[in-house]
């Protein structure tokens, strides 16, 4: 099983007294995720991200999927562990790739997933599995459900509980129970491997489930989750205003400073019932 936290001496200053403790802290490492591809298995290095150890096979899946250079898991031949901090995907040499696209090298850190791309219009990638901007609602939530989220997600957050220095993605269905958890030092990390275990079990498009995530909301992460098909985000920070406007383009619900008394509605309000008056 990966490690995911360490052990850390720290001297901490409390009421005037120093007192020498021990901290646990979350683990940061690098993985690097590579391609091979073509009859002539070309091999391409396509991003390191800094991440918690666990699940990389979800995170290289849903990183690549969330990026369009994969559609489907039936693309991908092989995944293959060359070491602890290096994955390759392997995928089937009929599968085709938009190789100018992967001319671009990706560094990814565990606060910000696009920081080496040049232009909000290299990372606007076509979502798979959108919707129609019309599509109408097929169902919706209570404000007192929501309520709830925040702490449900706190009760099943271990390595949060541990070091204090972790990011959460949770799926939920609509008015019930919570369905997926991932855990990460970089919130895009976690998505990545949500949508990663969806992709492999077959069960993209979200369109049916509620997404929380436990920090802000960017614009990558409402692409990402727009990617996936989600209609629903739920954020316990503030979004974005490039998120807005993705929200509002992609006709996704938008939840920003969830609270156990108090929610911003930032797009989508239809989906909340009983309708609030605006």
């Amino acid at each position: 099983m990966a490690i995911q936290t360490h052990p850390s001496t720290i001297t901490k200053f409390r009421a005037g007294e120093a007192l020498v403790l021990t901290d646990t802290l979350a683990v940061e490492e690098p993985l690097g995720i590579a391609l091979l591809h073509g009859p002539a298995r070309q091999r391409k290095n396509l991003s390191v991200t800094m991440r918690t150890p666990g699940q990389d096979e979800e995170l290289a899946l849903g990183f690549l999927f969330t990026e369009g250079i994969i559609r489907r898991y039936d693309e991908v031949q092989e995944l293959r562990h060359d070491d602890h901090h290096q994955l390759t995907v392997i995928l089937r040499e009929d599968v085709s790739l938009d190789l100018p696209t992967l001319e671009r090298n990706f560094y990814t850190s565990s606060s910000c997933g696009i920081c080496s791309k040049a232009s909000v219009d290299a990372v606007r990638t076509l979502s798979t599995f959108s919707l129609p901007a019309d599509a109408p609602s097929t169902w919706t939530v209570t404000p007192d459900w929501l309520h709830q989220l925040p702490e449900r997600l706190r009760q099943q957050q271990a390595l949060f509980a541990q070091t204090g220095g972790i990011h959460a993605g949770a799926l939920f269905e609509p008015g019930g129970s919570l369905l997926l958890l991932r855990e990460d030092v970089g919130r895009h990390n976690a998505l990545d491997k949500l949508v990663g275990n969806a992709l492999q079990a077959g069960q993209l498009p979200l369109q049916n489930q509620v997404l929380l995530l436990s920090g802000r909301a960017s614009f990558e992460l409402i692409q990402k989750a727009a990617m996936a098909g989600i209609r629903f985000v739920a954020a316990v920070g503030a979004p974005s205003s490039l998120a807005v406007e993705l929200a509002q383009e992609m006709d996704l619900t938008l939840v920003g400073f969830l609270r156990e008394d108090q929610f911003n509605v930032y797009h989508g309000l239809e989906r909340i019932q009983p309708a609030l008056t605006t």
